[in-house]
């Protein structure tokens, strides 16, 4: 017997409340199959839906078959999507080094485009998978509400509303939020790895910078002068002959 889908409450999120922002280089770009007007248009879908899913793809990793058919028009993107999430690259990226928690929090802000609401949601989720498995878990998401108003069937997924007006810094993207190794594996891999090939220099704001003839860029070389003086001669009173010392006429 299949449980169905756990009730969970919404909590408040960007995604949830409609913006009236003007479109911008700022804004998320939205790749669609309805107004592709070269190839490289599809070139460039296809390479924003492995950047959506798997942030980066190896050549490895690509999946030139699903690429065909959605070229050839055989499937829709979110075919493709569909795809992308049920490959072997996927699952052995995401699911066999994480439990379900972690890997329904990953596919929910990759598919769905947002965070989870809150651990109701994590747990709803995470009994289908251990119900339908992964596949089912994916329809489920693929088919539902959520993503059919927001995607349909011929947009790649994206993280909706990450950046906002009157903000100085978007919200973090999903790739650094949720890095592909769980807190485990990143510690038994070693990471995080820290390798500089050239040296690292800092950034000094343009109005901290010092400019040419300021007194501030000749600090460090008058502290490194360090003179040396003469001391001082110390001579008692008692040792000085004053007869020889007053002069006399001869």
């Amino acid at each position: 017997m299949v449980l169905p889908l756990l009730q969970y409450s919404p909590s408040s999120q960007n995604q949830r409340v409609k913006g009236f922002e003007v479109p911008g280089d700022e804004q998320q770009r939205i790749y669609s199959s309805e107004n592709l007007l070269s190839p490289t248009d599809m070139d460039d879908l296809i390479e924003a839906a492995y950047r959506q899913i798997f942030f980066h793809a190896f050549a490895a990793d690509r999946e030139r078959f699903l690429e065909s058919q959605l070229r050839s028009g055989q499937i829709t993107v979110r075919d493709f999507i569909r795809g992308l999430v049920l490959s072997n690259t996927y699952r052995r990226s995401f699911y066999d080094l994480n439990n379900n928690y972690r890997f329904v929090e990953q596919t929910v802000q990759r598919v769905l485009g947002r965070d989870i609401y809150n651990n109701a949601e994590k747990l709803a989720w995470s009994i289908v998978v251990a119900q339908k498995g992964i596949k089912g878990f994916v329809d489920d998401l693929l088919n539902s509400d959520e993503y059919i108003e927001n995607f349909g069937y011929d947009k790649v997924p994206f993280q909706r509303r990450r950046v906002l007006p009157g903000r100085n810094q978007g919200e973090m993207p999903f790739n650094l939020k949720s890095p592909r190794y769980d807190a485990y594996y990143r510690a038994k891999f070693g990471f995080p790895q820290f390798i500089w090939q050239v040296p690292v220099k800092s950034f000094v704001p343009q109005e901290r910078q010092i400019r040419p003839g300021n007194p501030a860029a000749f600090l460090g070389m008058a502290r490194a002068i360090n003179p040396k003086s003469n001391p001082p001669q110390r001579i008692s009173a008692t040792n000085l002959d004053y007869e020889r010392l007053v002069p006399r006429k001869k």
